[in-house]
């Protein structure tokens, strides 16, 4: 039987309510096709620092290397300083475990969903990959005369060949695997000429994937074309800075982020699984987050295990109870956690 190691981040508020139904999935998962996992609990969050002091720093983050892959639950505490723990953990696992890809699939489980007139699930499918280590996320900046009319704020937007080059590599290939093998770099370049570098590694690589069609767009063009006519795009990869932005825009687009998941992911190596919604801390304790994002994740981390048969049978156990109607809806309060939690573990399970 194939065991896989994997570490579990719960963190605040509601995230170990969803990370807990998405644990019940992953039970039901291994009884039905046969494999087992050996989970290991990192109390890394906001709370645990409120009650002790204690932050995630590199030298702390080899036993969480060591896993095969993380589920990540939710980061973010109103008492925090703010921005601080979400920086340690999620940033920190990013540019630490050197997780480059960001890979958010744009996903409408249901055309009762849909944010757009005239638009369903046949419209919206697209992945974006977001580059993951790099831009204006790889830096702290600093701001010079605080509080004074000479006040300055500066972070360097930093990008490397071998950055730009291996998530663009990266891009290619999927576009490869899809049904569309279609592949669209988002950038702004004709404003801000350090991405050229986007534009000329992008062609470069193009003559290697001669079967992949190949277009570019600006960002805000994209942001644009996203909602007026979401089924032009297939794959699309872009910078840190815009693929946080559009990634967000995309999952308004599939229903809203209760249905959105993610993986920060090394290829060939460990990957973090994780809802992309906060930790909505007004919900916490109270059993009515929906755990359709944290399973949706749980079916990402399957795929990077390989487990492709678990995956798919997760998100058709979530297609299936969004279009008949057993999952209620992806808002706060229409539903139990553990109830929807049940619900796709028993779908699983048959």
């Amino acid at each position: 039987m194939k065991t896989y190691r994997l570490g579990v981040i719960a963190g605040d508020g509601i995230g170990p309510e969803v990370t807990d139904a998405a644990l019940r999935v992953l039970d039901a998962c291994e009884k039905r096709f046969g494999f087992r996992t050996e989970r290991t609990s990192f109390p890394w969050s906001g709370a645990h620092y409120l009650k002790t002091g204690e932050r995630l720093t590199p030298d702390k983050m080899a036993s969480i290397g060591g896993q095969d892959a993380v589920l990540l639950g939710a980061i973010g505490h109103p008492d925090a300083p703010r921005g601080m723990i979400e920086r340690d953990v999620i940033i920190g696992l990013r540019r630490g475990l050197d997780l480059y890809v960001n890979l958010r699939p744009i996903v409408l489980y249901d055309d009762r969903l849909s944010p757009l007139k005239g638009k369903g699930a046949r419209e919206i499918h697209m992945t974006i990959i977001r580059e993951n280590t790099e831009d204006v996320y790889a830096a702290e900046g600093e701001r010079k005369d605080v509080g004074t009319p000479r006040e300055t704020a500066i972070v360097p937007m930093r990008f490397t060949r071998p950055g730009v080059e291996r998530i663009l590599r990266y891009g290619f290939e999927l576009a490869r695997k899809s049904e569309r093998k279609h592949l669209t770099l988002v950038d702004k370049a004709n404003a801000i000429p350090v991405q050229e570098i986007w534009r000329d590694v992008f062609e470069e690589l193009g003559t290697e994937f001669a079967d992949v069609q190949r277009d570019a767009m600006y960002v805000d063009a994209a942001a644009m074309w996203m909602v007026l006519k979401p089924e032009q795009f297939d794959v699309v990869v872009t910078t840190n800075l815009f693929g946080d932005i559009l990634s967000d825009l995309g999952a308004a687009l599939a229903g809203g982020l209760g249905t959105a998941s993610s993986g920060n992911i090394r290829p060939g190596s460990i990957g973090v699984f994780e809802p992309i919604h906060g930790s909505a801390p007004k919900y916490a304790g109270k059993g009515v987050a929906s755990p359709v994002a944290a399973i949706g994740a749980l079916a990402l981390l399957l795929e990077h295990l390989g487990e492709t048969d678990a995956s798919r049978t997760v998100d058709t156990a979530i297609r299936d109870g969004l279009r008949t109607g057993r999952i209620k809806g992806v808002e706060a309060g229409v539903q139990r956690t553990s109830e929807v939690g049940d619900l796709i573990a028993s779908a699983v399970a048959d």
